[in-house]
């Protein structure tokens, strides 16, 4: 497994627990890293995406909700949410990675970490934000 991957599954692992419990991302970052001991090489990437997440929230929020049918966010799994806000984050603020890769992460991660729909529930999601965002010239 590539260290992207690892730093991603760090960052779910961190914004997950903020869903739970309210703090300092940088704080409970360092918390999360201390308990599972991960590499120093994911450690800087995974950093940016949770507090790119947390910075983010209420965009990404607004776009999730705004292309998610039939799905209220406060309804949909936590496992879900935090990969979808990942996913999106990766889209708008990492131009560096192609948003194909980073909708295709997030799949994956749905189908490690959520239920059996996961996969194809964020691909949906995210796919229709991708295109939508494509569509209004707000990625290359």
């Amino acid at each position: 497994m590539g260290s992207r991957r690892r730093a991603r599954e760090l960052a779910i692992q961190v914004l997950f627990h903020l869903e739970y419990n309210s703090g300092d991302p940088d704080e409970v970052f360092e918390l999360i890293c201390e308990h599972f001991g991960p590499s120093k090489s994911c450690r800087a990437f995974s950093r940016e995406l949770v507090l790119g997440v947390c910075e983010k929230r209420e965009k990404l929020d607004g776009l999730i909700r705004a292309s998610s049918q039939h799905w209220r966010l406060e309804r949909m799994s936590r496992v879900d949410r935090t990969i979808l806000r990942l996913g999106v984050f990766e889209i708008l603020a990492m131009p560096d990675i192609p948003s194909k890769v980073s909708i295709d992460e997030a799949v994956e991660l749905g189908k490690t970490y959520g239920t059996e729909e996961s996969g194809s529930f964020i691909n949906g999601i995210l796919d229709n934000i991708y295109n939508q965002l494509k569509k209004e010239g707000l990625l290359k």
